[in-house]
Order: structure tokens, then sequence, then C-alpha cells
């Protein structure tokens, strides 16, 4: 049996420094990082996206923890109320960071007078590179795993051998070592293409406001609605219905009609980035 990877990636003194921080540490650099650059491109002040950022990291973390504690609050936090603030452990949920995100920067676009769609669209490809990079902290943690698999299943997807030794996880209910499918890598090679096909489609269509945005809000929907259904550890609406899938499908409704309605409203009249 290989040994998992310590999620301590090293020690400050008494303070455990954890490679899920780390990587969602990573995540979030880049993503600013490539959204200033995107920013500069299309005449947006850097500053906008420097001023987002700084609202609206804090909120998704924030968001992300309190829908995934809410929905196994009778499950699990209920009686450990002191794992509540414990994000180092795992357990944040995207969807909640997404809407806490997005809901932080309408409100400041809203008090600034800017655009929200022009400064949603050129945040998209962080969004959904961030969300790529993201998920190997799952993978550093064993979590958002599907169900069991063979070893000669992980090896016939020809994955490195590092990756098929985190993925040997203990199970505490049966109280035996099995291989689990790899559902972090699925959502995170999905949403790297969707970050290409994000970057492609803003240089060779002759894209309106708002379709960049929803087109990315509508790809990794759709990944996230198929991963999902292989995953575990699932925050469930009802005991057959998954909470992640029933938003999925939600926000796939949603970006095609708000696709069409910016358009009959008059909202998508400039293009994309167009000040």
């Amino acid at each position: 049996m290989t040994k998992a990877i310590d999620p301590i990636a090293f020690q400050l003194g008494p303070l455990s420094v954890h490679w899920y921080g780390i990587i969602l540490g990573t995540a979030a650099l880049v993503g600013l990082l490539l959204a200033l650059r995107e920013a500069k491109q299309v005449g947006m002040d850097p500053e906008t996206i420097m001023d987002v950022v700084m609202y609206a990291v804090p909120a998704a973390i924030i968001g992300a923890r309190i829908y995934y504690v809410i929905f196994r609050w009778d499950e699990y936090y209920r009686s450990h109320p002191e794992e509540i603030i414990a994000v180092w452990h795992g357990g944040i949920a995207i969807h909640g960071a997404l809407i806490a995100s997005i809901l932080t920067a309408y409100i400041y676009s809203r008090i600034k007078k800017i655009s929200f769609w022009r400064l949603v669209d050129v945040v998209a490809p962080s969004l959904i590179i961030g969300q790529a990079i993201g998920r190997w902290g799952n993978f550093i943690n064993q979590e958002a795993h599907g169900g069991p698999v063979s070893l000669e299943f992980l090896q016939n997807l020809h994955l490195p051998q590092f990756i098929i030794n985190q993925m040997y996880i203990f199970d505490p209910v049966t109280n035996t070592y099995s291989y689990y499918h790899p559902t972090f890598l699925y959502e995170s090679l999905w949403n790297l293409l969707g970050f290409i096909l994000l970057i492609t489609i803003r240089r060779l269509l002759p894209l309106k406001r708002g379709d960049l945005f929803l087109t990315y809000v509508i790809w990794y929907s759709i990944g996230r609605f198929f991963v999902e259904g292989m995953r575990t550890d699932s925050l469930m609406l009802t005991e057959t219905l998954r909470m992640a899938q029933v938003i999925s499908l939600l926000l796939i409704a949603f970006a095609l009609i708000m696709m069409v309605v910016l358009r009959k409203m008059g909202y998508a009249t400039k293009r994309y980035g167009e000040a």
C-alpha cells in the first residue's frame, strides 16, 4: 500500500500550512493575474478588478462554506460546531462560492455604476481556470471522488502513478481500502477545456456583452451535472436528488434565457469588452 500525500505541506512553528490552502491560493492568484491582463486588453481599469477581487474572494470562501455547512448541518455540523470554520479540512461548495462572488460583483457594479456584464465577461476565463486548479485541493484531501473502481480501470486511463496512488482511499464504514473514480480530475480537465474554449471564442467570434460569462456558466454546469452523478459525497436536496445537479440545470436554463433577454432588452448591443 502506497502512503497518501500528507495534506500538510509544511509547519511554521505551531501553524500547519495545508496543501489545500496553497492550491486554492494559487488558483486565486492565477485567476487574478489573468483577469488583470484581460482588463488591460479591453481598456478596463485594472483597479476595478483588484477592488472586486478584494471583496469577492472572501465572500466566495464564506459563501462556499455556508452553502456546504447548511446541507451537511443535520448530518455532521450540528454535533461538530467547532468544525464549521475548519475549511482547511475541505468541505466547500463551488456553487456557494459562485453565488456569493457573483452577487458581490453585481453589488459592486451597481455602486460604482459600471456594466456588470462587461465585468463578469472579463473575469469568466479566470473563474474557470481557477476552478480547474482548485480541484487539485480535493485530490490532496482525497475528497470529491466517485465510486469504487478497479486498479485496472485507473491504469487503463493511463493516469500518472501518483494519481492512482492517491485514489487508493480508506473507507471507515467498511474498514477497507479501495480505488475510486478521480472525479476531481474529470472536472478539472473539463474546466481546462472550458478555459481554452472561452479564450478561443473571445478572439474568433463577434460576442455580445454577457455572452462569454453565460457561455462559461453553461459549459461549467454541463460538466458539473455529469461529474456530480459519479460522486459519492454529493450534497443532497432529497434522498435521491443531488443539489449540484439541480443547480446546474437551473443555471443552464438561466444562462440560455439571459442570452435571449439581453438581446431583447438591448443590453447586448455592445460587443465583448467594449466600454
